[in-house]
């Protein structure tokens, strides 16, 4: 990262360790899984789609408190919770969604890891997972996303990486693969993001709706011949992340992803009709509904 990397231990009695401490302690209590940790935040769909499947984007966060500038990350280098870097004239934090093992709370261990990033002296990461209210640090508001082609950002700018940096950004480049979010007209309709894997392409649409009712309404369109994004797409399957379903999509991998927001904003607008649709599933559309589990996995 062009300083110095370390595993930010805190003095033994010191406020911050003590805090840490606690933290952990909590943590090491059990608590029960959360089933929809992002549950009622703007950014619900997005931050799902960024911890399961989309490889290298940042986005700057709003704290409640502080002057330092905080950016939520895909992944940081070694996959750490956080970590603090000089940028220019500024220390700059970052925290990260994808990180090594799978947190109890999701929520809560991205806001420990925003509460390091707001505080930790440039050079300093986090390497395990400690714990917070979300709410409490970050602003509620949607995600301004930058997807970016690979991961230099990971490296400070005018600074040569050291040779063991430079080949650990090479081969997190080497898993990197396209990826845009499709732009719809109003982010309740959720976060549909497209991704080009070579040979295929996929569009994953993560949907705020309560899951048994959007597999009604998914039954609806796809009884009536319109779960697709138009020509050259169909639907695939889906699966549940962080407590919401997300439809997947089989798209064309030639086509440029903006090819598919109109498609997808048509499909938003069936959604959102037969969402509100409160009728009987006729025996058809309970047979879609039936077919649509069964083709439904959890991540």
């Amino acid at each position: 990262m062009g300083r110095r990397e370390r595993n930010a231990t805190p003095r033994p009695g010191s406020n911050r360790a003590e805090k840490i401490a606690a933290q952990r302690a909590r943590a090491a209590a059990g608590a029960p899984s959360a089933a929809r940790p992002f549950a009622g935040l703007a950014a619900e769909c997005d931050l799902i789609a960024l911890r399961h499947f989309v490889a290298s984007a940042t986005a700057p966060l709003q704290l409640r408190s502080g002057d330092r500038q905080v950016r939520l990350a895909t992944v940081l280098p070694g996959a750490s919770q956080a970590l603090a870097r000089i940028e220019g004239d500024d220390v700059v934090g970052y925290a990260a969604l994808q990180t090594r093992g799978r947190p109890e709370d999701p929520a809560a261990a991205l806001a420990g890891a925003v509460e390091f990033a707001a505080a930790a002296e440039a050079g300093d990461s986090l390497s395990d997972e400690v714990v917070g209210s979300l709410g409490d640090v970050v602003q509620d508001a949607p995600l301004d996303i930058t997807v970016h082609p690979d991961f230099s950002w990971w490296l400070a700018e005018g600074v040569a990486p050291e040779p063991e940096v430079a080949q650990l950004v090479e081969q997190a480049d080497s898993l990197v693969r396209p990826a845009a979010r499709l732009q719809l007209d109003d982010p309740a309709l959720g976060a549909p993001w497209w991704a080009d894997h070579g040979d295929k392409a996929f569009v994953r649409w993560v949907h705020p709706a309560d899951e048994d009712e959007l597999f009604k309404a998914l039954a609806r369109i796809h009884a009536a011949g319109g779960l697709t994004l138009g020509e050259d797409s169909r639907f695939a399957g889906s699966f549940r992340a962080d407590g919401l379903l997300v439809p997947v999509f089989d798209v064309d991998p030639e086509s440029h992803p903006d090819e598919w927001v109109p498609a997808a904003r048509a499909l938003a607008a069936r959604i959102t009709e037969a969402l509100a649709d409160t009728s009987e599933l006729t025996g058809e559309q309970r047979r879609s509904r039936d077919g649509l589990r069964g083709r439904q996995v959890s991540i």
